[in-house]
């Protein structure tokens, strides 16, 4: 037997089995553990697998409620690296999208986190699965939240920037440069980059540069004023021009009309000496004469009624009554549930409510914080 097929009948794993599903592979900054991943790609084809990766997130958001230690954010944070680990496609089947918002709105109002790294990092992962990062940069300024870190100004001004937004990008990244955040060198190599991206753009994309009111020729070059008025008048007179040859060149179209053929019917037809000839079309009444019934009363058919038994009228007092299921019941909230985040929502929710849930926080990150805390 050769060595190849002696492999192939072996069934040993060579440990690039994530060749086969690379194009479906999430890349992350930090990199992946090719152990890990190969297990989790298994999930594709082995349902026993997927059951005990469903389980595992389950254990893992449990275990975020019952954490009573100093640090609340840390098993968040390792929920957040095994589903990463654990569901390399990503998309709306991983929960990500809801872990990183629920994660998010428990510690927006903390003050001891409002300038850790670590949770500025989720926010800004949770940025990038948004499809309009703009408004959760805009609550993390309105909130102070992360502004001593020159990862917020970079990634913020990226955001204006890919927008076309320009001189908003270059405001943010001097304040950060003003702000002192840190580390101050990776801020001030971002702000080189991006003035050196700036001279590279053409400068009609800039936002100072409104020439719009302006016409343009039809290749492009923007007309001055006076230069306008000229083209206009020789285009107007060219024109009046053109017109005067065309109707002194143009000559009458006469009809030709045989009144003693008939064309359809390929025989001579008599010549008609009907008094009501198509000479005129007469008058508005002539013309809707077919409209002139006058609408009566239908008294020659009755429609058979249906007799429905009478019931005694009930009192005032009663009223019908609608059912509840207990299941579907609204629960009273507790009174410190209104501002702590509580994962029990993600544990019970199935695929298809995940991915629902998932494209709505796409659209609108910010669907579940309170208004208060929204920018205005």
């Amino acid at each position: 037997m050769d060595p190849e097929t002696e492999f192939l009948v072996s069934k040993r794993q060579t440990g690039n089995e994530w060749e086969l599903f690379k194009e479906n592979i999430r890349p992350l900054k930090r990199g992946r553990n090719v152990h890990l991943l190969n297990h989790a790609l298994k999930a594709h084809t082995d349902d026993q697998l997927k059951k005990s990766l469903l389980q595992n997130r389950r254990r893992l958001i449990q275990a975020i409620d019952e954490y009573e230690g100093d640090d609340p954010l840390q098993p968040w944070l390792d929920c957040i690296k095994w589903v990463q680990e654990s569901f390399p496609p990503g998309g709306d089947f991983s929960g990500l999208v809801l872990i990183y918002e629920q994660c998010v709105r428990a510690f927006w109002h903390s003050d001891c986190y409002k300038d850790d790294l670590r949770y500025l990092k989720i926010w800004l992962e949770y940025a990038e699965h948004c499809s309009d990062a703009e408004v959760l940069y805009s609550f993390l300024d309105a909130n102070e939240i992360g502004k001593t870190h020159s990862a917020f100004y970079i990634a913020y001004a990226q955001q204006m920037e890919s927008k076309s937004k320009m001189k908003a990008a270059n405001d943010i990244l001097n304040l950060g440069i003003s702000s002192n955040a840190q580390p101050i060198e990776k801020l001030r190599d971002a702000y080189k980059k991006f003035l050196a991206r700036s001279m590279r753009r053409p400068k009609v994309t800039e936002e100072e540069l409104k020439d719009d009111d302006l016409p343009t020729r039809s290749f492009g070059s923007v007309l001055v004023r006076g230069e306008t008025q000229r083209q206009a008048i020789k285009t107007f007179d060219l024109g009046r021009n053109k017109l005067k040859q065309d109707k002194v060149q143009r000559a009458p179209l006469s009809i030709y009309n045989d009144n003693n053929m008939d064309v359809m019917r390929g025989h001579h037809s008599k010549p008609s000496t009907d008094s009501n000839s198509w000479h005129t079309l007469g008058g508005r009444a002539e013309r809707n004469k077919e409209n002139n019934a006058v609408p009566a009363k239908w008294t020659s058919y009755k429609v058979p009624q249906r007799p429905v038994p009478r019931t005694t009228r009930t009192g005032a007092s009663a009223h019908i009554e609608v059912f509840v299921d207990e299941e579907c019941a609204e629960k009273p909230k507790a009174p410190d549930e209104k501002d702590r985040t509580s994962s029990l929502q993600l544990r019970e929710l199935d695929g298809r409510n995940i991915k629902k849930e998932t494209e709505l926080l796409r659209e609108n990150p910010l669907r579940n914080f309170p208004s208060s805390s929204l920018p205005r």
